[in-house]
């Protein structure tokens, strides 16, 4: 089965898309977020009300053109799965090139794929989040949980 991955093309260099995925996680994804992405080994943990909860572990960084994070712990607390957990043991890769006036941003979140429970719920929320990353780059303001 395929992993979920999104591209998307951001009008900015990719040392300020490398630093929003290490640096700035708070001001696009949520800002229920404790720890940091800034160096490998690193653990954050990021909150969506009090149902779900993601600890992951940076287990890459190639400033400026990858960002690598292993979900360690996972809970998402929602009446429509059976399996709360199934993000833990995931990873969730970037990868980044800039292409001169724009940089493209590669997200496959590996182990998410179609016979997950979440899977669609999962991939809306990508895609919320995607595009709050995309606008924080490019505006310096993204719409984080």
């Amino acid at each position: 089965m395929e992993n979920y991955s999104i591209t998307l093309s951001v009008k900015s260099t990719a040392a300020q898309v490398f630093s929003a995925l290490t640096q700035h996680i708070p001001l696009w994804w949520t800002s229920a977020y404790h720890g940091s992405a800034a160096n490998v080994g690193d653990q954050f943990t990021i909150k969506f009300g009090n149902n779900v909860v993601k600890t992951m572990e940076v287990v890459s960084l190639v400033e400026p053109t990858k960002v690598v994070w292993l979900v360690k712990e996972a809970l998402i607390d929602i009446p429509q799965l059976q399996n709360k957990a199934e993000w833990a043991g995931t990873t969730i890769s970037w990868l980044i090139e800039d292409d001169g006036d724009r940089t493209w941003l590669n997200l496959e979140h590996i182990g998410l794929t179609q016979a997950f429970e979440c899977f669609d719920i999962c991939t809306a929320g990508w895609l919320q989040f995607t595009e709050s990353l995309k606008k924080f780059i490019e505006t310096g303001q993204g719409n984080p949980y």
